[in-house]
């Protein structure tokens, strides 16, 4: 009962973090603060998906956060490309 408690806190708390990110995300001054505002969104999903893996009986979705976190790191680093482009 409080594991699941605290699981649900957890996701609540990450959804909060997303408020911020969404703010930079529209109204942030530079590309990269719009890709870091992306990128925390992502990671944030991530995060939720393994929470939820952890509270449902899905073995799934330990498969599915493997591979967004594989994606979400590609992503990463072709972000960081781009905005790097951009600057010379």
């Amino acid at each position: 009962m409080t594991s699941t408690l605290v699981l649900d806190v957890l996701l609540v708390v990450l959804a909060l973090s997303l408020l911020p990110a969404v703010w930079r995300m529209l109204v942030g001054p530079t590309p990269s603060d719009r890709a870091m505002a992306a990128d925390h969104g992502f990671f944030v999903l991530v995060a939720a998906l393994a929470l939820l893996a952890v509270r449902l009986p899905t073995p799934a979705l330990l498969d599915v956060v493997l591979v967004a976190t594989l994606v979400g790191f590609l992503a990463t680093v072709t972000l960081a490309r781009l905005v790097d482009r951009r600057r010379s």
